[in-house]
């Protein structure tokens, strides 16, 4: 499929009009120490009552002297999204390049980790541009060998977005750029976009393949969840690869197969993948092809199990199934702060039924990417259910976010995933 050039003509181009943003003073604090998001509540006064999703705000101080400048968003609660602190600098093409490349170098030790990969024929798959995080509130970059996927959380980037993907090609060498729209933006003006678009270039039928280490893998980038892959557990995948040599694996939320190709190229005696989702399992599928060449892979005996995880979970202790080592990676639990305490029960539930399938001596894996849910109460909540559920825990390892989904503020941080040794003894009790 080859870009339409004209999809981005209908676009608004960059304002020149400029906002002139007073806020709380609490506002600014934060501000100053670099939170990204402004609330309606926090704005003051601004010197236009008809602003646009993208303009320009500049955040003046009590003295009316320049603190700050963002994008603002006024169909958001978020009314401001913070560009730039500090002394003034103009916001256009030119600067957005600056940024994207700042961001992408980076991610250098992506680029070195691949270089040292013996086996791998593609490019590396990561993340270029992390939002918030990366000074560009709103706007991911995930890149997938030669191909680019920017998705916009924010209706601010559509009058910047010539920039943003000229600064993306320039930086990461994409010959080819995807657009993906989150879901809210479905309801916003989309000047003739659809999630999905090649923006840049050609891409060809099928999934694009990239590397992951010495592995190959594939990313749907016009239709996949996310950008078409999770690439945010990269390191995870590659630690229970390093861990699951001689073991036999339970990967349990298994979508795309990340854990279970990983296991199995590490030399598992047996991997069994649960997921509630046939196609997506079929991708799993697809990713161990990709890899039939490793002779790990192929003396691997790999099952699957369409099935609800809680219920695959039950159905596997029930059969006296036991597993020396358990990966469990389910999705966010907690999209609202009303539904924390039902998914902190969530994982509970999901570490009484995991536990009781791992060996004596065998190690549970269990991650939460709920950021609502904080570090220590997912930690908390794992712990005291195992203990509540008669096993003794010797805790190995805790991991977050790679180098390339850096972490810059509180509300950034949501993967985190730990490392239990179930130590022998273990006989489980109802609870």
């Amino acid at each position: 499929m080859n870009a339409d050039t004209r999809l981005l003509d209908a676009l608004p181009t960059p304002p020149e009009r400029r906002l002139a943003v007073r806020v709380t003073p609490d506002a600014l604090r934060r501000i100053r120490a670099r939170h990204p998001w402004v609330y309606d509540r926090s704005i003051e006064s601004v010197n236009h009552d008809d602003g646009a999703p993208g303009d320009v705000g500049i955040v003046f101080d009590k003295n009316r002297k320049f603190a700050a400048i963002g994008l603002w968003d006024p169909n958001s609660p978020i009314r401001l999204r913070m560009l730039h602190v500090g002394d003034p600098v103009t916001i256009d093409a030119a600067w957005f390049g600056a940024r994207i490349a700042e961001s992408v170098a980076r991610r250098q030790v992506i680029f070195d980790r691949h270089v040292g990969s013996g086996r791998a024929v593609h490019g590396p798959g990561y993340r270029a541009v992390n939002g918030e995080n990366d000074g560009l509130p709103g706007l991911v970059v995930d890149v997938y060998d030669h191909v680019a996927v920017v998705k916009l959380y924010s209706e601010v980037w559509f009058p910047h977005l010539r920039g943003v993907v000229d600064g993306v090609s320039a930086a990461s060498k994409a010959d080819t750029v995807v657009l993906r729209l989150a879901r809210n933006l479905a309801e916003r003006a989309t000047f003739g976009l659809d999630d999905g678009d090649v923006i840049v270039g050609e891409l060809l039928d099928g999934p694009v393949l990239f590397s992951e280490g010495d592995l190959t893998f594939e990313a749907d980038v016009q239709h996949g969840q996310k950008t078409g892959h999770f690439l945010d557990q990269r390191a995870n995948r590659m630690h229970v690869g390093r861990l699951a040599g001689g073991k036999r694996v339970l990967d349990v939320f298994a979508p795309t197969g990340g854990f279970t190709v990983h296991a199995a190229a590490g030399g598992a005696v047996s991997v069994h993948a649960v997921d509630a989702s046939g196609p997506t399992l079929e991708v799993l599928q697809r990713n161990l092809d990709h890899n039939a060449d490793v002779p790990a892979i192929r003396e691997c005996k790999i099952t699957t199990n369409v099935t609800d995880a809680f219920d695959a979970l039950g159905q596997l202790s029930r059969a006296g199934r036991k597993f020396d080592l358990v990966v469990v990676d389910p999705p966010s639990f907690a999209q609202t702060a009303a539904t924390v305490g039902r998914a902190r029960a969530a994982y509970a539930k999901l570490t009484k039924l995991a536990i009781g399938l791992v060996e004596d001596g065998g190690i549970l894996m269990q991650a939460s990417c709920s950021s609502r849910v904080t570090t220590t109460d997912f930690y908390d909540t794992v712990t005291e259910a195992a203990e509540e559920h008669g096993a003794t825990f010797t805790e190995l390892r805790r991991t977050g976010h790679d180098v390339d989904h850096p972490v810059t503020f509180d509300e950034g941080e949501y993967l985190k995933a730990g490392y239990w040794r179930v130590e022998p003894g273990y006989r489980g009790r109802r609870s």
